[in-house]
């Protein structure tokens, strides 16, 4: 009786566990795009972006089960993989100070110069440089303003869906927006 009730048991977590892995799988198709371009807007670099959201999911995998409200994934999800891109970032910038500081890293600074191009390459590298002026003003601001201004201004979110990602007040977000654009403003005069 008792190994009965033990293999009705068994085959029970079975069913439970199956169907977790389907709401998993099916929640992460829905939101696969979104962690890679959250982590892109933070790291800017392909490989990096594909790494640091292949991590986020294996960790949201691994604390799935624990998700109280999995309506919430695709916040939980960006707030994840936001945290990761940072964390890449900072230990990326911290390995290039050291090798910065490295005798190999002392006197390698190249500046391109514009003199004799086309008329076309020389708007690319001006639109290059003040694309690196901004991302490196967005890179100064405090962590919330800057997952907000790239959600709602890189990613193109509403203001309403970058509520509803970083699980926040509408006005919340409109606040951070206007604080990270007069920060921006201020950065890049």
């Amino acid at each position: 009786m008792h190994d009965h009730q033990t293999a009705r048991l068994a085959g029970s977590l079975v069913t439970v566990d199956e169907d977790l892995e389907r709401e998993f799988e099916t929640r992460l198709v829905e939101s696969s795009t979104l962690a890679f371009r959250v982590a892109y807007g933070v790291l800017r670099h392909r490989q990096d972006a594909e790494d640091v959201a292949q991590e986020a999911f294996v960790k949201a995998y691994r604390s799935f089960r624990e998700l109280r409200d999995r309506d919430r994934f695709r916040g939980w999800l960006v707030r994840m993989t936001w945290r990761l891109a940072i964390d890449r970032q900072r230990n990326d910038r911290r390995r290039v100070a050291r090798e910065d500081r490295s005798p190999e890293g002392l006197g390698h600074t190249t500046t391109p110069v514009a003199q004799g191009f086309s008329p076309a390459i020389v708007d690319d590298l001006e639109a290059r440089q003040r694309a690196e002026r901004l991302w490196a003003a967005i890179d100064v601001l405090p962590e919330k303003l800057r997952v907000a201004i790239v959600l709602a201004n890189i990613e193109e979110h509403g203001v309403a869906d970058v509520a509803r990602l970083l699980d926040l007040p509408e006005g919340t977000v409109k606040s951070r927006l206007f604080l990270a654009r007069q920060r921006l403003k201020e950065l890049l005069q």
